[in-house]
C-alpha cells in the first residue's frame, strides 16, 4: 500500500471520529459568546419589560420630589396640590396628585384597561437591548459571563425616564449540565446570584 493511501485512510479514520464526536455533543456544550447571548436576550428577566409604577391622590413629600415624579412634572403630564397629610404619610408636606389633560392624552393608551378608578398601576415604558458579549471566564463546569446591555423606551414615558444612551455592565455565572450549559436560577442559598438580581445590581457603563 502506498504512503499516500494510507495518509489518505488515516485522514477518513481521524474524520469519521471527528464527526461522531460532534454528533455525540450538544450545540450547547460549548459556550461561545454567541450562545450566551442567546440565551441571556431569551430569559424571561431579560425579556422582561419595565414597568413605571405611577401613584395618583395624595403622597409624600418624597414621593412626590423623587426624580421619576419631577420628570413627569417636567413633562406637564402631573400636577400636585399641597394638602393636609393622612395618618401613614408624615412628615408633612404632601400633595395630592393628579394627571393633566396633557397627562390624561400622552399615558390614556399604555394605562391598563383594568385600571380605571385605581390610583396606583403600572405602565411599561422600556425593554433591555443586549449590546453584546464582553468577557467569558471558564472554570470547571462554571463560567462569569460579562456583558452590557442599555433601556430601549417603548413609549414617550420610557423616553422622558430613561435615557437610551447610558449602557449598563452585568455579570453573571452560567452551569455546565448534561444537556449544555444554563443561566443560574438563583433559587436556592447556595446557588449563585440570578439573571434577574444581575440585572438590578447593574452597573453603568465606564
Amino acid at each position: 500500500m502506498a504512503v499516500s493511501d494510507k495518509c489518505m485512510r488515516k485522514s477518513q479514520v481521524v474524520a469519521a471520529l471527528f464527526l461522531v464526536y460532534l454528533t455525540a455533543c450538544s450545540p450547547r456544550d460549548f459556550l461561545t459568546r454567541r450562545l450566551a447571548a442567546d440565551l441571556i436576550a431569551g430569559s424571561e428577566a431579560f425579556k422582561s419589560p419595565q414597568q413605571f409604577w405611577l401613584r395618583t391622590g395624595i403622597v409624600s413629600n418624597k414621593d412626590y420630589l423623587s426624580p421619576d415624579y419631577l420628570v413627569l412634572q417636567r413633562h406637564g403630564w402631573i400636577t400636585g396640590a399641597n394638602v393636609p397629610c393622612t395618618p401613614n404619610l408624615v412628615p408633612p408636606p404632601c400633595w395630592d396628585v393628579a394627571l393633566t389633560p396633557l397627562g390624561v392624552d400622552t399615558l390614556r393608551d399604555l394605562i391598563p384597561s383594568d385600571a380605571a378608578g385605581r390610583q396606583y398601576f403600572g405602565i411599561p415604558v422600556a425593554r433591555r437591548q443586549l449590546l453584546g458579549i464582553t468577557g467569558i471566564s471558564k472554570k470547571d463546569n462554571a463560567a462569569d459571563v460579562d456583558f452590557q446591555w442599555r433601556w430601549a423606551p417603548l413609549n414617550e414615558v420610557g423616553a422622558a425616564l430613561y435615557a437610551g444612551d447610558v449602557q449598563f455592565n452585568s455579570a453573571v455565572v452560567f452551569r455546565h449540565y448534561d444537556d449544555g450549559w444554563r443561566l443560574t436560577e438563583g433559587n436556592s442559598p447556595r446557588s449563585s446570584p440570578s439573571l434577574d438580581d444581575a440585572l438590578k445590581n447593574a452597573l453603568p457603563a465606564q
